[in-house]
């Protein structure tokens, strides 16, 4: 499972929408077209994208904290509190999570679990101070006692960093690491799910790029992003079931640097992939149709 925050089908737009600016491949090259608003199903070679509801039947706009609480939880966070809510869980979420959330779920039934996003020491500091603003899946970790990866498993080959190629950590965090290739970044990734019964890797800089809209490294990333899903996609073994899933839009419209109220993006591939395109209607039917595999 690939969670990538911030991504909806939004409209079919060159300027504002970066699937269409940049011209997807992970789309176009695999299905033949870019979704859009009008356009929001897509299949080919037993892939599919579909759209997932982020808003729940709850008014406003939604928000991190809600919306993958329900996706990791299977509950529908917003209604639960009354409002959408992010960018980390309400704190009334956080037993909810606990209790609730997809790597717990698998760890009752003995299966092999891995997160593959490896996290800086800076991060490992912040969690021991006691400080507890922590997104839904490192909390879910945290909770569960899965275990989060470091550098040295960058370096070991085990583990891979949010933003898919090492840039952020070594131009920007000082750490000696090679930029690698997207397509060895997704090959790596691969590796690891085939280990396991079910594997997460996070993606979130979309989010941020969405937010901040800057333009050199929204296209440099988007390049990245794209060409790691389409090797995922293209070169996916044969014993390996791929979702990918958002918990809102954002990145998909660059006019507004805010969330936007379009559908968040599913994409499947693999042995069920029909399986998730039809079932998975909104965030909260995700972790249930991922269980109902095991």
């Amino acid at each position: 499972m690939i969670f990538i925050d911030g991504i909806g089908i939004g409209k079919a737009d060159k300027i504002n929408n970066p699937f269409f600016r940049y011209n997807f491949k992970t789309f176009s090259s695999v299905f033949g077209t870019i979704p859009h608003l009008g356009k929001q199903y897509l299949e080919s070679n037993n892939s599919f994208v579909f759209p997932v509801d982020p808003l729940l039947g709850v008014e406003g706009i939604p928000q991190s904290g809600t919306g993958q609480t329900s996706i990791f939880c299977g509950i529908n966070a917003p209604k639960l509190i009354g409002k959408h809510f992010g960018p980390y869980p309400y704190s009334t979420l956080v037993t909810e999570i606990e209790e609730k959330n997809l790597f717990k779920e698998f760890l009752k039934k003995k299966k092999n679990v891995a997160f593959a996003n490896a996290y800086p020491q800076v991060f490992f500091d912040y969690v021991n101070s006691g400080r507890k603003r922590l997104s839904v899946t490192t909390l879910s970790c945290l909770l569960s006692g899965v275990r989060l990866n470091r550098i040295v498993d960058l370096h070991r080959g085990k583990a891979l960093s949010a933003e898919i190629d090492n840039e952020r950590l070594t131009n920007r965090l000082g750490y000696k690491l090679p930029i690698i290739q997207p397509q060895t970044a997704a090959k790596r990734l691969l590796r690891i799910a085939e280990e396991n019964h079910f594997t997460l890797f996070e993606i979130f800089h979309t989010d941020h790029l969405g937010h901040g809209r800057n333009i050199e490294m929204l296209e440099y990333f988007s390049r990245v992003l794209d060409e790691f899903l389409f090797t995922i996609i293209t070169r996916l073994p044969k014993s390996v079931n791929l979702l990918v899933c958002s918990d809102h839009g954002n990145y998909e419209d660059l006019s507004i640097k805010m969330h936007t109220m379009n559908p968040a993006v599913g994409i499947s591939s693999g042995k069920n992939a029909k399986f998730f395109s039809e079932k998975i209607k909104s965030l909260v039917d995700i972790k249930k149709t991922i269980m109902e595999l095991y």
